[in-house]
């Protein structure tokens, strides 16, 4: 058929492969899994070996190349200490690469293999004078025979240290570096032309975890980061297109942005060994095969869909394997249920805006265990569509299983450049079957879930005020209503086709857009509006009436984007009327018309470009009754304008937020293009607003206590510095008393700062001190009850003190 040809969809070796494996539902399927922050019981106990995020993109400042990140190591505290967050030694972290569907297995992986040494194992310190503790280092191999054999691409690869603070990182008893530095060093080009970046980050994803695992209780006003000032640990390459692309090609080369022969397919994964010995004196061996312990591909997969009974089966599964059983997830999947009124809607109001089609077209029914599109399987309209029987019908029509037209390909298939997955943009009738205009193909039918991408799409430039965290949602949004794209049905690139699920970008909100996509928002953009959606409003008739003797054409003007649907009537002859309403013909001198107009002009849907109706009064075409007689010609026509699908449901599903939209650091604007990792001094906590200091009043760990002071201040020691009073107890609930030593005139400063490093109160600033003892009381009446920080400045050096005390309500 001509839409698999080059210049069409598919080639036609993959549209065979394709078929074969669709047309029957009951064939094997390559799974992968796809996981998250401790998304399973036996992973979360093994953070080491835990994907957290996958990322696919085009590089927005090298557009001929991709950039792949797998992250690990989910909540890494910046102040994890004295052991902090590292690789694991005896774990295979892999990344796999799928790009040509009719091979079995990955068609490349990058294997990470990481270890550690100690290059000061006589101190507790990590860094110290120059040396690092638990230092790692890596070798990377690369496999194109689907793990078979691997070539070695990098050796002794650099990992950047922790980002301790700055006493380690920048000062001459620690690096004497920049970390800045640290992760320019750990940037290397591999032997085969790959950039890799492997250490630790900024966790780039943002969600409110606290409000979405409470039972859906979102809370957009009050939104908290559960990710906030957390790190993770990544592995991020930066590849040349051509050495991804099954044939070698550049991306100069893509026929078309959405050319098939450039889709590939991203997951990760982390492996163990079989057996782990532990030993006398603390040692720990190692034995046996990998065996694969984690694995993610499309974000959040295990983390919403699956549920906790099957989690850690799913994630042991290989893609060779057949669990045929996990499709029922996401054909009916659970998060349906509470956007459902009929189930458990009311129950979870934090999902109120989030309603799922009951009748789209006053048909169709999404909704769990309904039967959504299975009664066009094998209707005649779907000839040439993804769905019919002889394409991907089988597999996507079924009965009972709603969302196998929708969530089941973006997840396990990628969706194909063929109706109905084509915009509602220039659809005949608002027919969802009909051509439309295209907006995405990552269609790579390896049957598992994959991050899937189409390397052929342009990045969109991260400064344009086009760009929008809503990925491939906003693409179909500007699709659809703006006058730059709306034009007509050609391919051509919208802004942020390259967004989730075409990929996934850093500042994609993933997590908003699932949930969309459950909501059915992917339905509405080809044509299967919401509830309140009606595609037959507006309809009415309209006509016009002209002379012959003057030559005037019939003009008619519809509202515009009217689509005719009907030439009601057309008469031809002499008489009289100011308009086409109230014109009476003679009955001695007219003619019926109607076929002859029908036949000649026809009907058809206006555009912008050709805004009337435009008949002229010709004999040849209309006969010429009562020869000699002035005559003329009226013409009445049915109309119906397209309805608009921004209705009230759709609005609300678009506008839905969760309140966490974007990345709480700003990411880099080179690679590796994530934020660096916070510090554990001075961006330690948490930071988020609704934070109590998880303190335990009661606590001795509460009690205030002085740090070690650097030598050299001319504030003396620690122990005398700064002290609480002894008649005064911690924690406080309405007063505390600070007795600070100076040993020589100085300025000082007396600062408190809450749990979050907000600044609370100043009781003293700038003032002059004589040597001796003072002692300043504090009203903290007022404070909310928590952990909070006192801290006191040497106004001639800057250096200061910190100590830390509680307030009890």
């Amino acid at each position: 058929m001509k839409m698999f040809t080059k210049s069409g969809l598919l080639k036609s070796g993959l549209v065979v492969v394709a078929v074969a494996s669709l047309s029957v539902i009951g064939t094997r399927f390559n799974y992968l899994e796809s996981s998250s922050h401790r998304e399973a019981p036996i992973i979360a106990n093994d953070p080491l070996a835990d994907n957290t995020d996958v990322y696919a993109f085009r590089n927005p400042k090298n557009k001929n190349n991709m950039v792949l990140i797998a992250n690990y190591i989910p909540f890494e505290h910046p102040d994890g200490g004295p052991n902090y967050f590292n690789f694991g030694e005896n774990i295979a972290y892999d990344i796999h690469i799928k790009n040509d569907p009719a091979t079995k297995g990955d068609d490349i992986l990058y294997r990470f293999e990481f270890k550690l040494k100690d290059e000061d194992p006589t101190t507790f310190f990590n860094i110290r004078l120059g040396k690092q503790n638990r230092k790692a280092t890596y070798t990377c191999k690369k496999s194109t025979d689907n793990g078979k054999t691997f070539t070695t691409i990098i050796s002794n690869g650099i990992v950047p240290p922790n980002n301790i603070g700055p006493r380690s990182i920048e000062s001459a008893v620690g690096l004497n570096s920049s970390y800045d530095k640290e992760m320019q060093k750990g940037i290397i080009t591999a032997s085969t032309g790959e950039k890799v970046f492997c250490g630790p980050v900024d966790d780039p994803f943002f969600v409110d975890i606290g409000a979405i695992f409470d039972l859906g209780a979102t809370r957009p006003n009050k939104a908290v980061d559960g990710l906030k000032r957390m790190n993770v640990h990544t592995i991020a390459l930066d590849v040349p297109i051509e050495l991804l692309n099954k044939e070698g090609q550049k991306v100069s080369k893509s026929w078309s942005i959405l050319d098939p022969d450039f889709i590939i397919g991203v997951w990760a994964s982390a492996s163990r060994r079989q057996i782990t010995v532990r030993e006398s004196k603390g040692k720990i061996r190692h034995e046996g095969e990998y065996v694969q312990v984690s694995r993610l591909g499309m974000p959040l997969t295990n983390e919403v869909i699956i549920p906790i009974g099957k989690k850690d089966e799913w994630n042991y599964y290989s893609s060779n394997n057949d669990p045929k059983e996990f499709e029922k997830y996401f054909t009916n999947p659970e998060l349906a249920l509470y956007m459902d009124d009929s189930k458990f809607g009311g129950a979870v109001p934090g999902l109120s805006a989030l309603r799922i089609q009951t009748k789209s077209l006053g048909a169709f029914d999404f909704r769990n265990g309904a039967d959504g599109l299975y009664s066009l399987l094998g209707d005649p309209a779907t000839k040439g569509t993804a769905f019919d029987k002889q394409l991907f019908g089988n597999y996507l029509l079924r009965k009972g299983e709603p969302r196998s037209v929708d969530l089941l390909p973006i997840f396990m298939t990628g969706v194909p450049n063929l109706a109905p997955y084509q915009l509602v943009t220039g659809k005949k009738d608002g027919n969802p079957l009909a051509a439309g205009k295209p907006f995405i193909n990552n269609f790579l039918p390896t049957f598992g879930d994959m991050l899937r991408v189409n390397m052929a799409v342009p990045p969109t430039d991260r400064d344009s005020k086009d760009f929008s965290s809503l990925g491939l949602v906003q693409a179909a949004v500007l699709g659809i209503v703006d006058p730059r794209y709306n034009m007509s049905t050609a391919m051509q690139f919208i802004p942020n086709m390259d967004g989730f699920p075409n990929g996934r970008r850093l500042e994609d909100d993933v997590t908003r857009i699932e949930l969309q996509a459950v909501s059915g928002i992917v339905l509405a953009a080809v044509g299967l509006g919401y509830d309140d959606y009606d595609p037959m409003a507006g309809t009415g008739t309209i006509g016009d009436v002209e002379q012959q003797h003057n030559s005037d054409p019939i003009m008619i003007m519809p509202p515009a984007g009217a689509i005719f649907t009907n030439v009601r009537s057309a008469t031809f002859g002499t008489g009289k009327g100011s308009s086409w309403e109230n014109f009476k013909f003679d009955a001695n001198c007219q003619i019926d018309v109607t076929d002859k107009v029908r036949k000649a002009y026809g009907n058809f849907q206006l555009t912008n470009s050709d805004p009337n109706f435009t008949i002229p009064v010709n004999y040849k075409v209309l006969g010429d009754p009562c020869p000699g007689s002035e005559k003329s010609l009226r013409v009445v026509l049915d109309y119906r304008t397209t309805a608009s699908l921004a209705t009230p449901a759709l609005v609300k599903v678009l506008t839905f937020t969760t309140g966490v939209e974007k990345n709480d650091a700003e990411f880099q604007t080179r690679f590796p293009f994530e934020a660096e990792p916070w510090n554990g001094y001075t961006e330690g906590g948490h930071g988020n607003t609704n934070a109590s200091g998880n303190i335990d009043n009661a606590s001795a760990s509460a009690s205030i206590t002085p740090y070690n002071a650097p030598n050299g201040l001319n504030l003396s020691s620690p122990d005398v510095m700064l002290k609480q009073m002894e008649n005064f107890p911690n924690p406080s609930r309405d007063k505390t008393t600070f007795r600070y030593h100076v040993a020589q005139p100085t300025e000082v400063s007396l600062l408190i700062y809450d749990a979050n490093g907000n600044l609370v109160a100043s009781p003293v600033s700038k003032e002059k001190r004589a040597a001796g003892m003072y002692e300043v009381s504090v009203n903290v009446s007022k404070y909310q009850g928590g952990l909070y920080y006192a801290r006191i400045v040497n106004g001639s050096t800057k250096s200061d003190q910190t100590l830390k005390f509680v307030v009890s309500k």
